[in-house]
């Protein structure tokens, strides 16, 4: 919510925002370094824990809420985004954040997932993305690589998977940022932001699953390639990558291209420059659809734009057709007009059997 700024003094250290449970994910796993990148967040935004509800369906990512020190509700599979939007409509002072992976929310919870982003629901939606069902023992997800050998595909899947950008673009989103599990800073700066954002922000991790899904990130978080595989955007500044930050993006015709400083004339000013907050998503979509090996993988904030709030928008409609109704409440219309009592041991309004 853009009403938080950074603290002077952080109320709490980011291990304080754990809970005393035993951490009982996979040696490894991914989900250690966003928990470390949240609590990273929770910090610098100074947010009491008293104020901040994290809400998970089923996977391993939504063993979430039981490791952090602030109000948590585990849900069921599929429901995090649903019971999330009940939760901020109850109290909207409350910071609603989502724990959810892949197969929850864009599988059985797919219709939750993108009303939530097309209301703008004013909470938080961290996507825990590994490409599998981790929990179930490694079957095929929607947004597994087509071709991925798994537990429910031996032969290799043949669908294409769900974009998880341009999902939520396509659904009108507002907030839409991709981060790697191997970049805790990042992550946590990203997460800052999404806080600060008014209406529904949606944070998609690259997350390893170690077990079921090892190393399918690797080409793209690798010491070897990251620099080359990553365009991590800054809002305002060029788009520019590579081990020697000689690379970068510029706009040819319609469709974007990878380009070489210094080649055929090639500057810093013939590059795109960042602009989260354009009204149209043309360009966000284009970022976000990039894929490797053609184009590096686009990292950080990709869209960040203003919009109708549901939830602000709602209670602000509530509270003004309640000054206008004669009625300020549900008792008070239920008690209205004719009313009648029936009498113990009596089945008549006029108490006669």
């Amino acid at each position: 919510m853009s009403t938080i700024g950074t603290p002077a003094q952080p109320l709490f250290k980011p291990k304080e925002y754990a809970s005393s449970q035993e951490v009982k994910w996979c040696p490894g796993c991914g989900d250690y370094a966003v928990m470390n990148a949240v609590q990273r967040a929770f910090s610098e935004l100074g947010l009491k824990k008293e104020e901040v509800a994290i809400i998970s369906g089923i996977g391993c990512s939504s063993r979430f809420p039981y490791y952090m020190d602030t109000y948590g509700f585990h849900t069921i599979h599929g429901r995090p985004a649903a019971v999330a939007t009940g939760v901020k409509l109850a109290n909207r002072d409350l910071r609603v954040w989502v724990m959810a992976g892949d197969g929850d929310s864009l599988a059985i919870g797919g219709n939750h997932f993108i009303h939530a982003v097309r209301r703008n629901v004013d909470m938080n939606f961290i996507l825990f993305n590994n490409q599998i069902y981790g929990l179930t023992k490694g079957q095929y997800s929607p947004t597994t690589e087509r071709g991925t050998i798994t537990k429910s595909s031996p032969f290799g899947t043949v669908e294409n998977p769900f974009s998880v950008g341009e999902l939520v673009l396509g659904a009108q989103g507002r907030f839409f940022a991709r981060v790697p599990d191997t970049d805790v800073k990042l992550m946590a700066k990203v997460m800052v932001e999404a806080e600060k954002h008014q209406g529904l922000s949606v944070v998609e991790v690259l997350q390893n699953c170690v077990i079921f899904n090892d190393e399918v990130f690797d080409a793209i978080t690798s010491k070897e390639t990251r620099a080359d595989n990553q365009l991590i955007l800054e809002h305002g500044k060029p788009m520019r990558f590579g081990t020697n930050n000689d690379k970068g993006i510029r706009l040819r015709g319609l469709e974007l291209e990878v380009v070489t400083l210094g080649q055929n004339g090639i500057t810093e000013a013939d590059l795109l420059v960042h602009d989260a907050t354009c009204a149209s998503n043309v360009l966000h979509h284009l970022l976000a659809q990039m894929r490797l090996p053609d184009f590096p993988i686009a990292m950080g904030v990709i869209r960040s734009t203003a919009g109708p709030v549901f939830d602000a928008d709602l209670a602000a409609q509530m509270k003004a057709e309640q000054e206008r109704s004669k009625y300020a409440s549900l008792d008070a219309l239920f008690l209205s007009g004719n009313t009648f009592t029936i009498q113990p041991g009596t089945d008549k309004p006029d108490g006669t059997t």
